[in-house]
């Protein structure tokens, strides 16, 4: 059985990324990619899907961890009754090679040690062919994918595993580097683990300094933002949304989805949070990954593609995992890529604005293809969708699909106003009025005093929180005060916002999910516009408080288990977080903040 969610932390190359639990078992790694197969991929069954483990042979007394200020390189210190030894677990950003560094290093008296070694390609299915490299390095290879591993440490096969037992004394400080290579190429050469430590330790000091915030929330949101670093896909600038596929919704579920892809419903979020910390190198990047994954018909756009803008993630499923604590079934891909999403259209051309907005450099040819969007918008507009949560089944006209649509045409109309742009600005402007009639006309329950779920619905849903964020109406509107006060009593039995209303769910079934974090961090921005900062720092505070001890949050928390649930770690969770630390830090001391109407 794996260790729980919130006991993991992760280190990551710029490429993909690993956990590692407190125990000092990598028991999630694909490699090279994030959307390559997992080598090590205990999270979803146990030991025998592959894992890693280095620690004390003996009985360990007190375990602790820290990361090394602010980066990803993670000490975990093993106190045990003969002495202390710290593991030090970190990935170089990726160079010709990619590598797991782990050095162990005892901090006092002399300690017996144990390394046990799984590795199962192909999702913990496919042992590796294991011999010895001139070097004496191991090499372990399975079709297309070799590992190799060196270390001073004897080591010797077991049962298709490989295991060693050495001892270290203070002073000593002991490596471990895993490389992986193509199997078709020359093996890998070796790489200095001391010159690597220093090397990424520098990396993370010159990156970690550009952050422009200061305020009492420092710690939590520059903790988030290495954790949004780490997804990044450094080749392309694509932003997955978690680096884990399966991990449940609700604990023993069946809502469990790959999220090792780059959704467009993040987009915004993700730009902003990354321009109002600094980082706008990143900011490019992500836009410029946008531009090229949509580049092409405006009918073939999707709502998530691959990191390098692939369109085809087929979903299958690995029926020899068990899942994560039984919940399956395992997905890998997502079928959710061919949905119709309204809402994605609205984020893209936002998107667009917030950049000119920010005098990002935008290409010659961006103008034409948002012209192309919003024209196939306006064919397309008031056609049932999958919402912005991609519920599979008949498709709904979601409010919270159609205020994004407003959006894309409030955002083109911006744009012509404000830069002087061609385009039928005058069609677009009736559509937009058109558009914002119809969401309140049929959105809007005026028996509730709230808006809905879906055209004609009786159920909420939290994404109505976004109203007031992307300027469809003040909150000073009798109508976003209701909705707000639906949420409280409806979606918040436990003081976190769910994306679904109970309500919806029959009394004989349990909640499908735990409460989403984003969700609740929607609500603390609509309280910073409704000038109640308050209420929006104390759940900003609520927030922080169900991370785990690295700072890392999933999608969801489930209030009665008191746990992380849902893939980790969440990009759009910690987008979340930074950007309502930004708001609520921006009500207090007036800034520059997004241009919303």
């Amino acid at each position: 059985m794996p260790s729980t969610i919130e006991d993991h932390a992760i280190i990551g190359d710029g490429e993909t990324v690993a956990l590692v639990d407190r125990t000092g078992a990598l028991d999630w790694l694909c490699w090279p990619t994030f959307d390559s197969d997992a080598c090590f991929a205990a999270l979803l069954g146990d030991e025998r899907h592959g894992h890693w483990r280095i620690a004390p042979a003996g009985e360990v007394e007190r375990s602790t961890r820290s990361y090394r200020g602010d980066s990803l390189i993670l000490e975990t210190r093993f106190e045990t009754a003969d002495g202390a030894v710290t593991l030090v677990d970190f990935m170089p950003p990726r160079g010709k090679a990619s590598d797991v560094v782990r050095l162990v290093r005892c901090d006092r008296g002399r300690v017996k040690m144990h390394m046990d070694l799984v590795i199962r390609f192909g999702f913990g299915k496919n042992a590796p062919w294991v011999r010895r490299a001139k070097d004496k390095a191991l090499l372990a290879i399975c079709g297309p994918d070799m590992l190799v591993l060196r270390t001073p440490v004897e080591m010797r096969g077991k049962d298709l595993t490989t295991v060693a037992d050495f001892e270290i004394g203070k002073g000593e400080t002991i490596p471990f580097v895993m490389t992986y290579g193509a199997s078709h190429f020359a093996v890998p050469k070796p790489i200095d683990p001391m010159t690597a430590l220093k090397e990424t330790e520098a990396f993370w000091d010159e990156w970690s300094s550009k952050f422009e915030y200061n305020g009492p929330y420092r710690h939590i949101a520059m903790r988030s933002l290495i954790a949004l670093k780490a997804m990044i896909y450094a080749p392309s600038g694509g932003i997955v949304a978690a680096p884990t596929t399966s991990l449940p919704e609700k604990l023993g579920g069946a809502r469990n989805w790959d999220y090792r892809f780059c959704w467009l419903r993040d987009a915004t979020f993700t730009l902003l949070a990354l321009m109002n910390s600094g980082y706008y190198g990143e900011a490019a990047n992500w836009h410029d990954w946008l531009l090229r994954s949509v580049a092409g018909s405006p009918a073939d756009m999707q709502i998530m593609y691959g990191i390098l803008g692939q369109r085809r993630l087929t979903e299958w499923e690995a029926d020899w995992l068990p899942g994560y604590e039984g919940a399956r079934p395992v997905r890998i891909g997502n079928a959710a890529h061919a949905q119709l999403q309204l809402d994605v259209y609205g984020e893209l051309m936002d998107v667009f604005h917030q950049s000119r907005e920010a005098k990002l450099k935008l290409g010659e040819a961006t103008w034409a293809l948002e012209c192309n969007l919003l024209q196939h918008l306006a064919k397309i507009w008031n056609e049932p969708d999958a919402g912005i949560w991609e519920l599979r089944g008949p498709g709904k006209h979601y409010v919270s699909s159609k205020v994004m649509v407003w959006v894309a045409f409030d955002r083109g109309i911006k744009t012509v106003e404000r830069y002087g742009f061609d385009a039928p600005v005058g069609h677009w402007r009736e559509l937009r009025d058109a558009i914002h009639r119809d969401v309140c006309e049929k959105g809007f329950d005026s028996e509730q005093n709230t808006f809905v779920e879906s055209y004609g619905a009786k159920v909420l849903d939290a994404s109505t929180l976004l109203i007031p964020s992307v300027g469809f109406l003040p909150t000073s509107d009798p109508r976003v005060a209701g909705t707000l006060a639906a949420v409280e009593k409806h979606l918040m039995p436990d003081g976190f916002v769910l994306r679904h209303d109970p309500r919806a769910v029959s009394d004989e079934k349990p909640p499908i999910e735990g409460a989403f974090l984003a969700c609740t961090l929607w609500l603390a921005d609509a309280y910073v516009l409704c000038g109640d900062l308050d209420r929006a720092e104390t759940l900003l505070k609520r927030v922080a408080a169900v991370a785990n001890d690295l700072g890392l949050l999933s999608e969801e928390y489930d209030t009665v288990a008191r746990r992380l649930t849902g893939n980790f770690p969440q990009a759009l969770t910690h987008i979340a977080l930074v950007n309502t630390i930004h708001n609520l830090s921006a009500a207090r001391k007036p800034a520059v903040q997004r241009a919303k109407s």
